[in-house]
C-alpha cells in the first residue's frame, strides 16, 4: 500500500472541521479550497525549473522559472472541482481538464459522460484531483481515459483515502503517485470511507 501523506498540522486541523457533520456547505467549500492550496505546495515540489537572467531594481541576477509546458489540473467531476479551484489560485497559469463520471448504482462502476483536455498532455505534469479515494473505480477509469489521451507524467491528489482504494489504484496504475491528507480505516458496506466525511460532492454543493 503506497500513498504519500501530507499531514501538515494546518491541513489536519481543517480536515477535522470538514469531517464534522454539522459543518455547512459554504464553510466546507472554503476549508477544502484552503487545504488544496496547502497540499498543492507539496505535490508540486518536484516541478522542473530552468534558470533565466533577470534584472532587479538593484542589479542583474539569475532566477528560476518553471520549465516546459504549463501543467494540467484534471478535475474528476463533480467533487474534484472543490480541489481544483484552490489549486488554480496557487497556479493560475495551469491548464484545466475535466473527466465527467457517475457511479452506476447497481455495480458501482464508473461511467464516463464527459471528457475535455488541453493538447500536448504527454509534455505536461498532469495532476488529477478528487477529494475521495474509496473503491478507486472513478480514479482508475479517469486515469485510463487520461492516459489514452496521451498523458504520461501523472499524479493523483485526494483529501481522504481508504486502504482498499489505495491498493486498487496502485495495482491498476503503479506509475501514478498518490498524495492524500489522511488514510482512513476502511470502506463500509455501501463503499463509503469510514470514518470519512460523507459524500464530498453533496457536502460541497449542498445537495444532501
Amino acid at each position: 500500500m503506497e500513498a504519500q501523506l501530507i499531514d501538515h498540522p494546518l491541513i489536519l486541523h481543517k480536515l477535522t472541521l470538514m469531517r464534522k457533520k454539522d459543518t455547512p456547505p459554504a464553510l466546507f467549500r472554503g476549508l477544502l479550497k484552503e487545504i488544496s492550496v496547502l497540499m498543492g505546495y507539496e505535490v508540486t515540489r518536484d516541478l522542473e525549473l530552468k534558470n533565466i537572467d533577470i534584472e532587479t531594481p538593484v542589479s542583474k541576477t539569475t532566477g528560476s522559472k518553471l520549465s516546459g509546458r504549463k501543467m494540467c489540473i484534471f478535475s474528476i467531476l463533480r467533487a474534484g472541482e472543490g480541489l481544483a479551484q484552490g489549486l488554480l489560485d496557487l497556479i493560475p497559469t495551469a491548464k484545466v481538464g475535466h473527466v465527467g463520471l457517475y457511479r452506476d448504482p447497481n455495480d458501482l462502476h464508473a461511467v464516463e459522460y464527459y471528457f475535455k483536455a488541453p493538447p500536448h498532455l504527454n509534455e505536461r505534469f498532469n495532476l488529477v484531483v478528487d477529494p475521495m479515494l474509496a473503491t478507486a473505480n472513478s480514479a482508475i477509469t479517469a486515469l485510463d481515459r487520461i492516459k489514452r489521451a496521451g498523458a504520461k507524467n501523472i499524479t493523483f491528489l485526494c483529501l481522504l483515502a481508504a486502504p482498499e482504494g489505495i491498493k486498487a489504484l496502485n495495482d491498476a496504475h503503479p506509475d501514478v503517485k498518490i498524495y492524500t491528507a489522511a488514510i482512513d480505516e476502511k470502506l463500509n458496506e455501501k463503499s463509503y470511507i469510514v470514518p470519512g466525511l460523507g459524500d464530498a460532492g453533496d457536502r460541497i454543493f449542498g445537495t444532501i
